[in-house]
This record gives C-alpha cells, sequence and structure tokens, in this order.
C-alpha cells in the first residue's frame, strides 16, 4: 500500500512539472508563430498593396524625455522614541504604592512607586538607637582623651564604632532608596505591568517610559542590503495611520546582523513638530538605494520579449514619407514602481506606442 501512495505521488508531481513545462514550451511556440504571421502578413500585403496603400492601425504614442529616476528599498517599520525605557526595580520587594497612573508625566528621579522596606526601616531605627549610644560614649571618650585622661584605645575604640554605626546606616539608607521604583528620564508612562500587593522583581519592567521630544521611524532590513543602506541615505518615511510623508535621512545604520532573522536596523529622525506620534505606529520607510539625474523610464507593461529576439518594445517611424510602427530592441536597467530604466535602444524625441502595440508587426503601417 505504501508503494503504491509513494508511486501515485511521483506520477502527479512528473505530471505537475511536465504541465508546467509544456505549457512554458507552448508559448514560445506561439511566440514564434506569431512573429512568423507577422512577417507572412507583411509579405502579402506587399503583394495586394504594390503601391503602399496598406490598411493602417491606430495607435497612441507618447514622446520620450529624459528624467531622473530612483529605485527605493521599501520596508514596514515602527515609530519609537529616542528614549523608551523599561524601568525596573533595583532590588526585589512587594508592591506597596504606585504613585502615578497611565499617561502621567513624569521627571527625572520622580518616585514611581514604593516597595516594601519596612525590615530596612526597623533596622534603621535599631542602628540610629545605637549611634546616639556610641555618639554620647565617643563625646565622653573624647573629652576625657583632650584632658589627657585614659588611654588613647578606648578614645579609638568608641570612634571607631561610632563611624562604622554611620556607615551601616548611609547604607540602610540607600537600601531603603533603591526600593523606591523611580523614572531615569523625563516622559510619559506608558504601561503600568505591575499591581499594588504582587512581587517586583530586578530585570522585570514594571513601568515604561517613553519620551518623544524626539521620535524615530525604525525598521529591520534584510541582510541582502548591508552595502546599499549607508547613514545619511534619503529615505522617505510614509505613516500610513497619519497619512503623511517626510523626506528624510538615514541617522543610524546598524553593524549588527541579527542572527535570528538575519535584518539589520535602521533608523530615520522624524520632525519634532508633530507631536501625535505614538509608540510601535506603523511607518512605511522608503530609502533610495539608487538614483540616475537623467535616464529614460518607460512603464514595464510596454516591453514586450521573444526568446530569440530578447526584449523590444514598438516605436513611430516614418518610412518613406509612411508611419510605421518599427521594434526597437532594448537593454532594461531597474524596475521601480511599474517603471523600468532603459539603457539602451531608445532615444529622447522617439515616439513610443503605448496603445495598440499588442498586434503590430515590424513595419506596420500605422495612424496616431
Amino acid at each position: 500500500m505504501k508503494n503504491l501512495l509513494y508511486s501515485i505521488g511521483i506520477i502527479l508531481m512528473l505530471a505537475s512539472c511536465s504541465g508546467s513545462e509544456d505549457k512554458a514550451v507552448k508559448l514560445e511556440q506561439l511566440k514564434k508563430e506569431r512573429d512568423q504571421l507577422s512577417i507572412q502578413i507583411l509579405n502579402l500585403e506587399k503583394e495586394l498593396y504594390p503601391d503602399g496603400n496598406v490598411k493602417s492601425v491606430r495607435v497612441s504614442t507618447d514622446t520620450l524625455h529624459q528624467e531622473p529616476f530612483s529605485h527605493y528599498i521599501e520596508v514596514q517599520g515602527r515609530i519609537d522614541g529616542n528614549e523608551n525605557i523599561g524601568v525596573s526595580p533595583r532590588t526585589p520587594g512587594v508592591v506597596n504604592r504606585i504613585l502615578v497612573k497611565e499617561g502621567d508625566h513624569v521627571t527625572n528621579g520622580e518616585v514611581l512607586a514604593e516597595l516594601d522596606a519596612e525590615v530596612l526601616k526597623q533596622t534603621l531605627k535599631e542602628l540610629e538607637s545605637q549611634l546616639d549610644f556610641a555618639t554620647e560614649l565617643y563625646n565622653k571618650q573624647k573629652a576625657l582623651w583632650d584632658q589627657k585622661i585614659g588611654s588613647e584605645i578606648q578614645f579609638l575604640t568608641a570612634q571607631n564604632n561610632k563611624e562604622s554605626l554611620e556607615n551601616k546606616i548611609a547604607t540602610i539608607n540607600d537600601q531603603i532608596k533603591m526600593s523606591n521604583i523611580t523614572s531615569p528620564i523625563d516622559g510619559t508612562i506608558e504601561e503600568i505591568p505591575i499591581k499594588v500587593g504582587q512581587m517586583a522583581a530586578v530585570g522585570f519592567p514594571a513601568f515604561r517610559v517613553v519620551n518623544f521630544s524626539k521620535a524615530k521611524a525604525v525598521a529591520d532590513v534584510g541582510e541582502a542590503y548591508t552595502n546599499k543602506i549607508k547613514t545619511g541615505d534619503q529615505v522617505q518615511v510614509f505613516l500610513p495611520d497619519l497619512d503623511e510623508e517626510f523626506d528624510r535621512r538615514v541617522t543610524f545604520s546598524s553593524k549588527y546582523i541579527n542572527p535570528t532573522n538575519r535584518t539589520f536596523v535602521v533608523e530615520a529622525e522624524l520632525p519634532t513638530d508633530h507631536m501625535i506620534y505614538r509608540a510601535n505606529m506603523i511607518a512605511v520607510l522608503r530609502i533610495k538605494d539608487y538614483h540616475n539625474p537623467s535616464t529614460i523610464a518607460i512603464p514595464q507593461n510596454f516591453i514586450q520579449s521573444s526568446r530569440d529576439e530578447g526584449q523590444y518594445v514598438f516605436v513611430a517611424d516614418v518610412d518613406k514619407g509612411v508611419r510605421i510602427a518599427r521594434k526597437a530592441y532594448i537593454k532594461t536597467g531597474i524596475t521601480y514602481n511599474g517603471l523600468t530604466e532603459i539603457e539602451t535602444g531608445l532615444n529622447k524625441g522617439d515616439l513610443l506606442i503605448t496603445a495598440g502595440y499588442k498586434d503590430l508587426y515590424d513595419g506596420q503601417p500605422i495612424n496616431f
């Protein structure tokens, strides 16, 4: 049974491949037949109309001009603030109070939440009590030592105990401050994933603070474009949600390839007078990687091709006072947005046939 299914699969695969190959071969045969028929039609017309009064075909033309032509790499990215930070606690603890809400504007150093530090505060009270006693003892020993009464060891011991307790209190105060989650930047609270009573852990963001005073468009670009994109390149940033487009420059092109998806990061700063940006808003980046200041570019659908003859278009020409269609064999360059750059085969001022060209043959009389 397995062998039968395997055999059927192979037969179907071969039939499919054979079918596609047969279609390709048939297409080339039809194109050759069409060209041969065009030649036969031309010869018959010459025989039937020796005076040259062949019925002409109505066509439309367009005069070719040399214009700037550019190619863009188009990728989808996102909007981000220059400062978009996930704020996590510096020490683990249970959340006692949250002092801000989403949408609030905060400043650098402002306390966002307080963690449970009761044990530290109790320890601080004990140390402060010990410090009071140690300070009093030190003052008495110092007074005696100033009068040359008592031993130096007693004075130094009292001094050391006092300073040691002062250092411990300073450390506890720092630890209590670390139990407060503070904002490292000026910005807006965009997200608060923690709640009162939850355990806040080091390394896990408890708040997201975003500063959009400077915004940027960020995109991941495929590794294949590494040599085509660099800092300073022109880029068009389109924001579909706002229906706005900006002409900018690439401000950052990463030298690091992400091994997971084989991409690198490209950034472009956005105008600062638009304060309606939202984090992760869609941004389409069109990065210019090719530009020719003066060339001929025509719509791609006007170009025809033949295996034997290559690519060609029809242009209007004059032969013995009669307007005819002439095949112009061309060499094409880059294609972008439906336009193809023509490297050779067409010149400025040529009349490109833009309508009625499908059924033409070389030398056929035409009228506009």
